[in-house]
């Protein structure tokens, strides 16, 4: 990864002065604009909305202004490495593709398109429990790249202890478990669209494939469709979980378990105190709690519970190598990164998810340079200024 981001630029301006007609944006609000511009509004308020008023998702990038990079001279910045390591694995950069549900209301190739993009950029892939495309199909796409499997605990035991072993036995390296859904937040636009994709059919992919939930159906999902996702609406969520339960996953995985949604530092220390393998700093993207706090304003404090007992990775807010470079910096392991991955998924499929990860990658590397630094995983506070 050497030079990364130097080789990213020459590309891109061996180009001019007659640029490719089919050229892809490189500014993220391009992206987002020329998603804007392919998807319809139920599909792109859905992936690019929040809860309520939408203030967490201001407040997720409010987070990242209040830091600035304080960039140190003369220090041979020649050659930067970006690996990582965690849980046992060294991975080519801190960067991690979000899990992220139906993304076959944004592309028709929707998981596979991103998860081969993922693959081939080196960007372990997380799947969402709520893919349209199954569990397994995404591990056959990517063959053996690094890949997560991100877990919404259904209520019914039996399913997700079936997601595990699938999970496992499909060469996933960790399980995610997100807690921030218990059940779906107050989305504005989602109501004003009348859009819950799932009612049609989407993102219920490894649903309607699990051996478990088919056998609860008095009929098959391919005879009785509609039953098949009234039974997924009935048992998406379980509000009754608590920390005590924790055991449950444990007992039915082998493999590392991470929380995602962790947002206070005591929620940390209970984490630390059921055993899990690692945490997420997440609110969601903003999609679950109107008025919370920013993912990156809750990095610090987490991390200081935590201390080096177990990893710490962030989402929320990531839109550019700067952004990435200030998670590092306030202690994140590594990042996740969700909706610039779909906007580009949407304009391009499988090659606007490359070209996401290719040109957040070169930033990251770039501005690791510039800020005097040489390794993404020796970031720390020290780059970094708050300001007043």
């Amino acid at each position: 990864m050497s030079n990364y981001g130097n080789q990213i630029q020459f590309k891109v301006y061996q180009t001019m002065p007659d640029p490719d007609p089919d050229r892809l944006p490189v500014v993220y609000e391009e992206w987002e604009k020329r998603a804007r511009e392919v998807l319809e509004d139920g599909p792109y308020d859905y992936i690019a909305g929040g809860a309520g008023g939408e203030s967490t998702m201001d407040a997720n990038l409010e987070a990242f202004k209040k830091w600035k990079i304080v960039p140190r001279m003369l220090r041979n910045v020649e050659s930067r490495d970006l690996k990582v390591e965690l849980f046992g694995h060294t991975y080519a950069s801190p960067l991690m593709l979000a899990p992220i549900g139906v993304q076959s209301i944004i592309h028709p190739d929707g998981e596979l398109a991103a998860a081969k993009a993922s693959a081939e950029m080196e960007v372990p892939y997380i799947t969402s429990s709520a893919s349209t495309r199954t569990l397994e199909e995404i591990a056959d796409a990517m063959g053996d790249a690094p890949r997560w499997f991100q877990l919404y605990w259904n209520k019914d035991p039996e399913v997700t202890a079936s997601f595990l072993k699938r999970a496992e036995n499909s060469g996933y390296s960790a399980i995610v478990v997100t807690l921030d859904t218990p059940m779906m937040a107050w989305r504005e636009k989602d109501l004003k669209n009348v859009y819950l994709p799932f009612l049609a059919g989407e993102g219920v992919g490894n649903y309607l494939s699990d051996p478990i939930f088919r056998s609860r159906l008095e009929k098959t999902p391919e005879e009785d469709p509609a039953s098949a996702i009234m039974h997924w609406t009935q048992t998406f969520g379980n509000p009754g979980l608590t920390w005590e339960d924790l055991t449950f996953i444990k007992e039915h995985t082998n493999l590392p378990i991470l929380l995602k949604g962790i947002l206070h530092p005591e929620d940390a220390k209970l984490a630390l105190e059921h055993g899990v393998d690692g945490i997420i700093v997440s609110n969601h993207g903003g999609r679950q709690v109107d008025g919370a706090l920013g993912a990156l304003d809750a990095l610090p404090e987490v991390c200081e519970a935590v201390g080096d007992q177990i990893p710490v990775l962030m989402d929320s807010g990531i839109r550019r190598g700067a952004d990435v470079v200030k998670a590092l910096s306030l202690g994140a392991d590594a990042v996740l990164v969700g909706r610039p991955c779909m906007y580009g998924l949407a304009v391009a499929g499988e090659r606007g998810v490359r070209e996401v990860l290719q040109n957040m990658l070169a930033d990251l590397d770039l501005t690791i340079a510039l800020a005097g630094e040489t390794a993404a995983g020796e970031l720390d506070s020290s780059v970094l200024r708050k300001s007043e």
